[in-house]
């Protein structure tokens, strides 16, 4: 399978999983990728979302070039849709997405991990859009969300020269949240993303929402929906159950409703 999905508890580990191809991206694994998140989104058992690839050499090294150059217009713009598709499943699937960035991660590598609410790397990481060496464009989101991660000045710099850089500079510039060594990434992404799913999913998925729309729009339009959003948990079972283990000191158990 290109695409595989295991799970640990209620999380999923979804792993790009063509090592020979450095996990690059061909119309049948985007397809089947998109399929697999399709899914996950609507699993009311899984709570979290692990993406990583699968060897010690790369995340999703990027998509399959001898496809992409045989490629009309209206074929590359379906392409592009399969992509954007990918990632914005993993940006708005009401529960928090982890990428674990075990390798190289270019072009639309790059973008499904900004897909991802959380990034986390390698030490032997390499990130980057070097689409502008192929005389294109990034067409999966990253002109818009890079900006959005690591400022408006380094996104130009970075999608207009199609320069790598390596995880000490990604961390520096905000484009993953941390830094481990190979052996320990996947161990710390599900630690991370056990820890997520442990909340309570509907606080979990509000606070998603609500942070999603933070550098969209006017700031009064996010503040509104943030106050709906917030009155609107204080009739689940998890805000009792919450608030009720705080105050009687105890770990709280919540059940999603």
């Amino acid at each position: 399978m290109s695409v595989e999905v295991s799970r640990e508890g209620a999380v999923a580990v979804v792993t790009v999983n063509r090592p020979e191809a450095l996990n690059a991206i061909d119309l049948e694994t985007i397809t089947v990728l998109r399929d697999r998140l399709r899914e996950l989104a609507v699993d009311v058992g899984v709570r979290a979302v692990v993406l990583t690839g699968s060897g010690e050499k790369a995340f999703i090294a990027g998509a399959d070039i001898k496809y992409m150059s045989t490629l009309t217009v209206l074929e590359a713009r379906a392409w592009g849709a399969l992509g954007h598709e990918c990632a914005t499943l993993l940006e708005t699937m009401p529960k928090a997405t982890v990428a674990a960035v075990n390798g190289f991660a270019l072009g639309g590598g790059c973008e499904l991990a900004l897909g991802c609410d959380i990034r986390y790397a390698s030490t032997r990481a390499k990130l980057g859009q070097p689409e502008i060496n192929l005389g294109i464009l990034p067409g999966w989101g990253g002109s818009q969300r890079l900006a959005r991660v690591v400022g408006l000045g380094i996104a130009k710099e970075l999608i207009f020269t199609g320069r790598m850089v390596d995880a000490a500079e990604a961390h520096r510039i905000g484009l993953v949240n941390a830094v481990f060594e190979p052996e320990e990434l996947l161990g710390k992404a599900l630690e991370l993303a056990q820890s997520l799913a442990a909340k309570s999913p509907a606080a979990l998925a509000f606070a998603k929402q609500a942070t999603n729309l933070s550098l969209q729009g006017a700031l009064a339009d996010g503040l509104a929906q943030e106050a709906t959003l917030f009155a609107a948990l204080f009739a689940t079972e998890d805000q009792s159950e919450g608030m009720s283990a705080f105050i009687e000191k105890r770990t709280p158990g919540f059940t999603g409703r």
